[in-house]
């Protein structure tokens, strides 16, 4: 079952929103929006399941006034966890396996780093979204490779994730990655596409494969 979290920061435009929930092949059944990121569902017609965060980034607290009260979950300020992981504990709980996050661009860089510590987790986010990047994560326990059918030069970076050991393999790319040396603080940083389909596998551990937005 996949869930689509709405964080606060910037987006992809409405449109490309759109074609995110409405017309994947697999259609979310669980959608919450952490406290701004209603704003960001709300501006490309998407009606959340559930609303969750301290709400102080919201603006006017009236615009929640539609939903049923107890579609909406009011955490203090002062709190130990942020907006959106207490949406992501909250897609696991409703039975999400695979939970993609929409916004969290741009802003604050420790906000930023925030939502990237989710993908070391036990369990973790699959695809993040925002406005200029549109980011996978592959790992040989879930969901081990990326297909893709991309334009010729492409840029992709790749990033080893969790606790290792890593190996990776790819097909259509100029440095294929089966001849990396994997390591923690390594990467492979602006590869480039050679063909219109491209392929990348976790043979061992996990990655994030990092693409420019091009919905």
């Amino acid at each position: 079952m996949l869930g689509i979290i709405f964080t606060g920061g910037e987006a992809p435009d409405t449109q490309a929103i759109k074609q995110l929930v409405e017309k994947q092949t697999q259609k979310a059944e669980i959608i919450i929006a952490a406290d701004s990121g209603f704003l960001t569902a709300q501006n490309a017609g998407v009606k959340p399941d559930w609303i969750i965060g301290d709400m102080d980034s919201l603006g006017d607290p009236a615009q929640l006034a539609a939903f049923e009260p107890e579609r909406i979950i009011r955490h203090e300020h002062d709190k130990d966890y942020t907006d959106t992981e207490l949406a992501f504990s909250l897609a696991a709980e409703k039975g999400c396996q695979k939970i993609w996050i929409i916004g969290g661009g741009g802003g604050r860089i420790d906000h930023l780093f925030g939502i990237r510590s989710l993908f070391e987790r036990e369990l973790f986010p699959q695809r993040w979204i925002t406005d200029t990047a549109d980011i996978y994560c592959i790992d040989t326990h879930v969901q081990s490779e990326l297909s893709l059918c991309l334009e010729k030069k492409t840029i992709i970076s790749v990033f080893p994730l969790g606790e290792g050991p890593w190996e990776a393999e790819s097909i259509g790319l100029k440095w294929p990655l089966n001849v990396l040396e994997w390591d923690r603080g390594f990467f492979g940083l602006s590869n480039e596409t050679t063909d219109d389909r491209v392929l990348v596998r976790a043979k061992q551990g996990r990655f994030m494969v990092i693409l420019p937005h091009i919905m």
